[in-house]
């Protein structure tokens, strides 16, 4: 069985390269790391499961609003292709978003196949009420609510709520 615990700073060079293999050179194109672009994951909400010492898989949350709100974006969600289908991805997931409302957030978003996310609590937003800024297919914009009702307010466009220097695409610190 794997064990859930936070990102640690020598964890971020096998985390990028899951990311890599998960998600390949394409990822930086899609609107969701184009958020991710000069911001850090919150620290509090990056997460990784190892198993046997072997990074099985990871999670981080970003900061954004949306609109005028806070949220979060969660992404890149990864898991080494070989384990997928044991629960590891639900399990981070879970893990983030438990911690997320702790810290006191309201809403978690991201951009995903709903089959899956749904099995967490994600759903689809009300149409047109989140906006990506790039091509984003809208029925795949799905929220959480952290908060009763958080989503039902929630609209506008998705902004980087904050810019942090110097850090790479995938928000790996530069140096």
């Amino acid at each position: 069985m794997w064990d859930i615990r936070a990102e640690r700073p020598e964890d971020a060079a096998l985390v990028d390269a899951l990311t890599a293999q998960s998600f390949g050179p394409g990822r930086y194109a899609k609107s969701a790391y184009r958020l991710r672009e000069g911001v850090l994951p919150d620290p509090d909400l990056s997460f990784i499961a190892v198993e046997d010492g072997i990074l099985r898989g990871s999670v981080r949350f970003w900061p954004v609003t949306v609109g005028s709100e806070p949220s979060l974006l969660l992404g890149p969600l990864a898991v080494q292709t070989d384990q997928r289908g044991r629960g590891i991805g639900i399990s981070l997931m879970q893990r983030g978003l438990h911690e997320a409302e702790q810290k006191g957030y309201r809403s978690v978003i991201l951009v995903g196949d709903l089959p899956y996310y749904g099995r967490v609590g994600f759903g689809p937003v009300k149409h047109g009420s989140i906006k990506f800024p790039g091509p984003v297919d809208p029925a795949r914009i799905l929220g959480f609510a952290l908060v009763d009702g958080a989503l039902d307010t929630l609209e506008g466009i998705v902004k980087r709520a904050r810019i942090d220097e110097p850090v790479c695409a995938d928000g790996a610190a530069v140096g």
